[in-house]
């Protein structure tokens, strides 16, 4: 897998809305700063919002565009993103959007993410 096609393989498993295929993508210790300014520390902590998540948002399908790549090398990536969810939230059409940034690091042969901004759209 290459750092580009990262970006396509997170998307595609946020959009499965189960854990069990993103954990692989992510780092034990990767920090991840949710639009709301909540860190999560670690996996489990991460683990524990995106769960959260898939199960207050029905049907989710989270997006990424115009990605700005700051850092590419053989260990490490970092990409400047946009984002933009729509879902189900108690039955209601809901949405968001916002900017990120994530920093990749190649482990064991494999990218993962070991930290990742999201924030609103200034």
């Amino acid at each position: 897998m290459s750092c580009e096609s990262f970006v396509s393989d997170y998307e595609a498993a946020l959009a499965t809305q189960d854990w069990a295929v993103v954990a692989p993508l992510i780092a034990d210790d990767a920090r991840v700063v949710f639009s709301d300014g909540t860190l999560l520390a670690g996996k489990e902590a991460i683990r524990a919002a995106y769960e959260r998540n898939f199960a207050s948002i029905e049907g989710e399908e989270f997006r990424v565009s115009n990605i700005h790549w700051l850092l590419k090398s053989d260990q490490a990536a970092a990409y400047m993103f946009e984002f933009h969810w729509t879902g189900l939230i108690q039955g209601r059409v809901a949405s968001g959007s916002g900017r990120g940034t994530t920093v990749l690091e190649r482990r064991d042969g494999i990218w993962v993410l070991v930290g990742e901004q999201l924030g609103p759209k200034s």
